[in-house]
């Protein structure tokens, strides 16, 4: 059993009634405004293989509940494996409630002493939080099912009178959007954002070829969680949407998401598909390469978003060094770093039928880690990026839809003093 949920501070979108819209433990709303997190989107609806790839859809609380992927915990079995929920055993704080690290025995499953056993990550709601009964069931529902080395684990839940509470795998290394935008934390190498990227496309791969395609639409930095040696898992199924099934080509649903990483057709229609979550990553893997946030409202003009900012870049390999993360100091293959570029861009096709599929961007990325893939790719790092490739870059088009900040359900596993 891997080690589980992480850091991170994050806003996200849950505004949902939708019975498939759950928040996971990993992410948490900033106390403070802070203009550079993205705002979460919620306007009105519009009309690889693992131990489990297959949802048996719908099913009720009650078949949900009793999982035998999951355990039931008693509140106080929790209370003892946080130590009562003292404050020093806190990771974060979000609008949903709050995360604490516990203690369990990895055998039975019963609460340990502090320091030894397995450490967990327990999610407790509020009442009055922005995740709801149904959103919390959803999270069960999914989590509860899906096995695979890149989904964080979920362990077990609590639920008595009031109080609703989710266990789940602890991620040391927290989330990327920590690594990526926080002082603090050693910043990424190459290697590792590369690493960190096939793990996130696997994860997604996987939910996109299961026999039951889940759609997870709400990919984003912060809900990459990393183990401690930097396997990606992705957390926060709290939108996760079953794909649509028979000669149906998208599901149409309430938009839910958060600002820059949502496709524009969805944000534009409600019309959701697979390759929603395959623009979606096409914005995290942009912010890998540049270190930039997907909307930093701290910046003006077009630097705002990171999809235009970037866009006139990303086919030039003149100019593509322009927009790479100056924390790499030049410390990184210019054709890799082209390569992968290349793939954001085709990842963020304004056509959502031009994006490849999750599959193929994970082969391309593979390639780019591996031996073969690597002797094919110069291995001279320095910041520059040489000789001009003719590639006409999309066009953008900002929806017109009005998007207001909202407070996301799970955000930071470690105390910051500013929160996202």
């Amino acid at each position: 059993m891997g080690n589980c949920i992480g850091s991170s501070a994050r806003v996200e979108a849950t505004l949902s009634s939708n019975t498939n819209s759950a928040s996971e433990a990993s992410r948490f709303p900033s106390k403070t405004s802070n203009s550079s997190v993205p705002s979460s989107l919620s306007i009105p609806s519009y009309g690889r293989k693992s131990s489990s790839d297959s949802l048996p859809t719908p099913r009720s609380e009650g078949e949900i509940l009793f999982s035998p992927n999951v355990k039931s915990f008693s509140f106080n079995e929790l209370k003892n494996a946080t130590r009562n929920f003292r404050p020093d055993s806190l990771l974060g704080e979000g609008g949903f409630g709050y995360v604490f690290k516990g203690w369990i025995d990895a055998q039975t499953l019963t609460a340990s002493k502090p320091g030894s056993g397995m450490v967990i990550a327990v999610k407790k709601l509020k009442p009055e939080g922005f995740q709801g009964h149904k959103e919390w069931l959803t999270e069960v529902n999914y989590l509860g099912q899906l096995r695979h080395p890149n989904l964080v684990k979920l362990i077990g839940y609590c639920i008595e009178g009031d109080n609703h509470l989710l266990v789940y795998e602890f991620m040391p290394k927290g989330s990327l959007e920590n690594h990526l935008f926080r002082r603090g934390p050693q910043p990424l190498n190459w290697a590792t954002r590369i690493k960190v990227a096939i793990g996130a496309a696997r994860g997604l791969a996987f939910l996109h070829d299961a026999k039951e395609q889940v759609i997870y639409r709400d990919f984003k930095a912060s809900n990459i969680l990393l183990d401690a040696e930097f396997n990606s898992k992705l957390s926060d199924f709290g939108l996760a949407k079953a794909g649509p099934t028979g000669d149906h080509t998208h599901v149409s649903t309430q938009v839910m998401g958060t600002q820059g990483y949502a496709a524009p057709e969805y944000v534009a229609t409600g019309r959701l598909t697979a390759k929603s979550d395959v623009y979606s990553f096409g914005v995290v893997l942009l912010e890998l390469l540049s270190g930039r946030r997907a909307v930093d409202n701290t910046k003006v003009g077009v630097e705002q978003n990171l999809v235009d900012w970037a866009n006139p870049y990303l086919g030039d390999k003149r100019k593509l060094f322009r927009i790479m993360d100056t924390k790499l100091e030049g410390q990184y293959p210019q054709k890799a770093a082209y390569t992968a570029a290349n793939l954001a861009w085709q990842c963020l096709s304004n056509e959502p039928k031009l994006r490849p599929k999750m599959s193929e961007v994970l082969t391309a990325l593979e390639e780019l880690q591996s031996p073969k893939g690597l002797s094919k790719l110069s291995h001279t790092e320095h910041r520059g990026i040489s000789s001009p490739v003719a590639v006409s870059s999309p066009m953008r088009h900002r929806s017109p839809l009005h998007m207001t900040p909202s407070a996301s359900p799970l955000q930071a596993y470690r105390k910051s003093p500013r929160g996202r």
